[in-house]
């Protein structure tokens, strides 16, 4: 195949609507694959990594919605772009594959000048958002040395609510984070550790400091967010390098939490009675994979709810007697749990104290990062 053709995978039961199209995207130059139902088409969009996908709804067995379900969650095919094609014209079936998943919705008998002009469409978007990837890509690889990025205060920002204990063990520090307004009762939080507490970790906190204010809105979902920073970051990374992350989106006008993780230690939900629950998704870690996996969990929260960051040199490395993970998390519950009645910046500073009991070097970043809903 040319470097320069396109290639159409069409999911369609139906072998005189595989014969037809396949027919009209090679005379406009496609190269097609065609499969016959949704477990065959699955199988042929892994193989060969199309750059679209016509799918269709009405199939025997597995529909078109939950082949594009499967497609989506699967690291290796979720950017691939589907348009469905059905019979089916209500407005409920346009809105069912338009929410899962699908960038478009053709309805049959179709035009063969509608079919063109919207592959070309969502072509060009594809196109234009792997252009966006690659010219982050540049920026970052143009940037010889970086310090730590500037981390953003609780006064800066009110409206977000959030107060944070820091303290890096180098002045280059490893663990970051960052508070993102996404609009009217919406924020966005960022928090990862960098193996490393070198100059090659101010460079990273630095590049996700950038990608963050590029990418994080509302365009993108949080496991959207950190797939793209996996694209970007992966081949500037230094050799070894991983990061462990959690993004969050906080909704309080819909009182909606979506958390998606990359191997980080898991978010803390303290109700506003102090009843604690530890939120884990699983993902991979950044750096790891050239197409990771990261789970999204939505959770309903309330007025008066706190959320707390942080990372594992607070429950790993801080106390004088060394002591496990299970029971350093079981200390940070403890302390968060018992105070909280106080404000939240007081909860926070005094959390961390009581932990850190020892006045000797912790080995690692300490970060506390809590949110108020």
């Amino acid at each position: 195949m040319d470097r320069g053709t396109y290639q159409v995978l069409v999911i369609d039961d139906s072998p005189i609507d595989r014969l037809m199209l396949s027919s009209i995207l090679k005379k406009e130059g496609y190269h097609t694959i065609a499969a016959s139902d949704g477990s065959e088409g699955i199988q042929r969009a892994r193989e060969f990594q199309p750059d679209i996908i016509l799918l269709d709804v009405l199939m025997p067995g597995e529909n078109g919605f939950e082949t594009c379900a499967k497609i989506k969650m699967d690291a290796l095919t979720s950017s691939i772009p589907v348009i469905f094609l059905s019979s089916a014209n209500d407005k409920s079936s346009r809105i069912s594959g338009l929410n899962g998943g699908g960038v478009d919705y053709i309805t049959k008998p179709f035009e063969t000048e509608e079919v063109l002009a919207r592959l070309r469409i969502h072509l060009r978007i594809r196109q234009a958002f792997k252009a966006l990837i690659e010219q982050q890509k540049y920026q970052l690889s143009q940037l010889t040395s970086a310090q730590q990025a500037i981390l953003v205060q609780p006064e800066e920002i009110p409206d977000a609510h959030f107060a944070v204990y820091y303290r890096p063990l180098h002045a280059a520090g490893g663990d970051f984070y960052d508070v993102v307004p996404l609009g009217d009762g919406i924020d966005g939080f960022f928090s990862a550790d960098i193996c490393g507490h070198d100059l090659g970790a101010a460079f990273v906190t630095s590049a996700l400091k950038v990608l963050l204010r590029q990418n994080f809105n509302s365009l993108y979902t949080p496991s959207e967010i950190m797939t793209l920073l996996n694209s970007v970051l992966l081949p500037v990374l230094n050799e070894g390098v991983l990061i462990s992350a959690c993004c969050v989106r906080l909704n309080r006008r819909s009182e909606r939490l979506t958390v998606v993780d990359a191997g980080h230690p898991p978010l803390l939900h303290l109700d506003v009675n102090g009843n604690a629950n530890l939120i884990s998704a699983k993902g991979d870690l950044l750096g790891a994979f050239e197409a990771p996996y990261f789970e999204s969990v939505e959770v309903k929260v309330a007025k008066g709810d706190r959320l707390f960051f942080f990372s594992d040199g607070l429950i790993e490395n801080y106390h004088a007697n060394v002591v496990s993970r299970k029971e350093g998390m079981r200390y940070l519950v403890e302390a968060l749990v018992s105070r909280h009645k106080l404000p939240l910046a007081e909860m926070v500073e005094e959390a961390v104290q009581d932990i850190c009991t020892s006045n000797e070097d912790p080995g690692d970043d300490l970060l506390l990062l809590g949110v108020e809903v």
